[in-house]
């Protein structure tokens, strides 16, 4: 009998873990920066959303760019979406 493997293989790269709340913009203190070195993943309500800027787990919201309006700032105008949230790896 051969036993499984108790490591991943050299070359794969370990992936970590997904926060409960995750953003985007770089000047948040929810961005995580070894998160967005590998692809993810949203679901909201079931259906796969590609343009999600924010997200909370346990508080079920995604916020995501409301059309091509932009704040004062020049960043996109973000709206809410409530729903079952969850995130995976690609």
């Amino acid at each position: 009998m051969s036993e499984a493997p108790t490591q991943a293989p050299a070359d794969i790269p370990a992936r970590p873990a997904l926060p409960d709340h995750l953003s985007a913009d770089q000047r948040s203190p929810h961005h995580l920066a070894a998160v967005f070195e590998h692809d993810i993943g949203i679901r909201l309500n079931g259906k796969e959303r590609t343009d999600v800027e924010e997200y909370c787990i346990s508080e079920g919201w995604v916020k995501v760019p409301a059309g091509k309006t932009l704040d004062r700032k020049g960043k996109p105008l973000l709206i809410k979406l409530k729903g079952t949230v969850e995130a995976y790896y690609l």
